[in-house]
């Protein structure tokens, strides 16, 4: 399998969770297809994790965070989804706001006027009530088990 990798895939995510014990999730509609997964994105070149975050906040929510600690790096081979020939690496932080909300928060799941490329909504999600089946992704499954074993 390693001689058809081409290069890696990281991506990092943000575990927002508030004082009601809710995390916070993004509905995406991205290459053709609706996801839910955990805040976040790409890592350029020259970037470090947590300016990668930091940036990812201020393009999706529109105001900053503050990263608190790290949770998960992705420890076993996964290839990216959309980019098989490329390796996937996550890492996932901790992160908080450092101010009040500014950005719509819906209550229900895509609330999103019209799926295009780049669509995005954001929602609360109770921690008690988070299934590994309300995420896309492989690994954001993954975090939820280790969520719900943890915290």
């Amino acid at each position: 399998m390693a001689g058809e990798i081409k290069g890696f895939n990281i991506r990092v995510y943000a575990l927002i969770i508030n004082k009601e014990k809710q995390i916070l999730l993004s509905d995406e509609f991205q290459l053709g297809m609706k996801m839910t997964k955990f805040p976040g994105g790409g890592l350029k070149a020259g970037e470090g994790t947590i300016d990668c975050l930091k940036r990812e906040a201020m393009e999706e929510f529109g105001q900053e965070i503050e990263v608190l600690d790290h949770y998960y790096t992705l420890d076993y081979f996964q290839p990216s989804i959309f980019y098989s020939e490329y390796q996937l690496i996550s890492i996932y932080y901790k992160a908080q706001f450092t101010e009040k909300i500014k950005f719509e928060v819906s209550e229900r799941p895509f609330d999103i006027p019209e799926l295009k490329n780049g669509s995005i909504s954001f929602r609360w999600k109770s921690l008690t009530k988070l299934k590994e089946e309300d995420m896309t992704l492989p690994v954001d499954k993954k975090v939820v088990r280790m969520l719900n074993v943890s915290d």
